[in-house]
């Protein structure tokens, strides 16, 4: 039986959910509305992080395909912490990028320009990499996802948002 406070309470956990991926991924609630062209406003996405308001579950499967998550990361009561702890966020600085010879670089030059076009956004100055992103660009340079975010300091193309804690104990594990 769903009682007004169970309802509040299971809000509010997929709130801090959806809370915790869109802050994970280094996004502002004015990023999301603008990256998806205005299909989440900063009012509605706000009001579900807060627990203010339900979403209803195709609003939350549509939101999680956004976000690059499986829905079930989003649901409550599927984990007793809210979201696993991620081993690196990697965030890029692109204005430090552009500085890098493109000897070195042009690959991933590319792949940036690639997923500015995919969201429409040309006038970021940094940009937040998936695990799934660290995978293919190890791969585009031959390189296994340590050795390329050794590279990426190297380069001194990372932001100070990124953090890479745990990367030399994960050696070999590419993560989810």
């Amino acid at each position: 039986m769903s009682t007004t406070s169970d309802n509040r309470s299971y809000a509010h956990e997929v709130g801090a959910r959806l809370r915790a991926i869109r802050t994970q991924q280094g996004r502002s609630l004015q990023q999301v509305e603008i990256s998806s062209d205005g299909r989440w406003k900063v009012a509605a996405l706000g009001s579900y992080e807060r627990g203010d308001r339900m979403i209803s579950i195709e609003r939350l499967a549509a939101l999680a395909d956004f976000y690059g998550v499986p829905v079930h990361e989003l649901l409550a009561g599927g984990r007793p912490n809210p979201l696993p702890p991620q081993a690196a966020r990697v965030v890029l600085n692109l204005p430090a990028l552009a500085r890098v010879p493109a000897d070195d670089a042009g690959p991933l030059r590319r792949w940036v320009a690639e997923i500015q076009r995919e969201r429409d956004d040309y006038a970021g100055r940094v940009l937040s990499i998936r695990e799934g992103d660290l995978r293919t660009l190890a791969t585009l340079y031959a390189l296994d996802r340590n050795q390329l975010l050794d590279m990426l300091q190297q380069w001194k193309v990372l932001d100070p948002l990124s953090t890479l804690a745990n990367t030399s104990d994960t050696a070999g594990t590419q993560g989810p």
